[in-house]
């Protein structure tokens, strides 16, 4: 069997962690890959600014090189912070959840919406879509303007999901991807709520790499 699935959570906040490890398990298949979760020690309490995730570069690059063993490595931060500078060094595949989440909304809808953390996510997040030049297929990004803290275990931060989550779909979006690893754990009580696909980008990461392990 191939190595486990390490999915690295760049920020400290171990509440995040906690919550990844929760929404990954139904990918948790017998005789298939284990599936760890950390969290990067060193990274910032919360990734929300461009300062931030380029912080998170260079430890990332190095708990990619500490772990040989691994079958593939997940960066489940939706700004995908070193999956350029992983990548060069890793031999492993690298999968991060801000490309693997546009990809599976892709797949599910012509058009697709994007909840952001913060306001100044916003243009970080666009130039990757540039990057994968989908830009055309993107109904609209709208952000909770809200913690990475508050997004995984604030009082009010579902309410606000299906406010910004319906505001999307009413622009078009047929899929709605989830803009912060933090959000995890309210998935499928949005798409409920929604009526639309609602994308767990980190899911979606862990689904690529099972994908690619299985078939190999």
């Amino acid at each position: 069997m191939s190595g486990p699935i390490v999915v690295i959570n760049p920020n400290s906040n171990t509440a995040v962690t906690d919550g990844l490890d929760v929404a990954l398990a139904p990918f948790r298949l017998g005789g298939g890959p284990e599936i760890e979760c950390l969290t990067l020690t060193e990274g910032p309490f919360g990734i929300q600014s461009q300062i931030d995730s380029d912080a998170v570069i260079l430890p990332l690059v190095r708990q990619v090189e500490a772990r040989p063993d691994a079958g593939a490595f997940v960066i489940a931060c939706y700004s995908d912070p070193g999956l350029d500078a992983c990548r060069s060094v890793a031999p492993q595949p690298v999968f991060g959840i801000q490309e693997s989440g546009v990809l599976t909304a892709m797949a599910r809808a012509d058009r697709f919406g994007v909840i952001a953390i913060a306001d100044a996510s916003v243009a970080r997040h666009r130039r990757t879509l540039a990057r994968m030049q989908v830009l055309d297929r993107l109904a609209g990004e709208i952000a909770l303007n809200i913690t990475v803290d508050e997004s995984a275990r604030g009082a009010d931060t579902f309410a606000r999901l299906c406010e910004v989550g319906g505001a999307l779909t009413r622009q078009g979006a047929g899929a709605v991807v989830l803009g912060c690893a933090g959000m995890a754990l309210h998935r499928a009580r949005l798409e409920a709520e929604v009526g639309v696909p609602v994308i767990d980008p980190t899911q979606a990461a862990v689904a690529m790499a099972l994908g690619t392990l299985m078939a190999g």
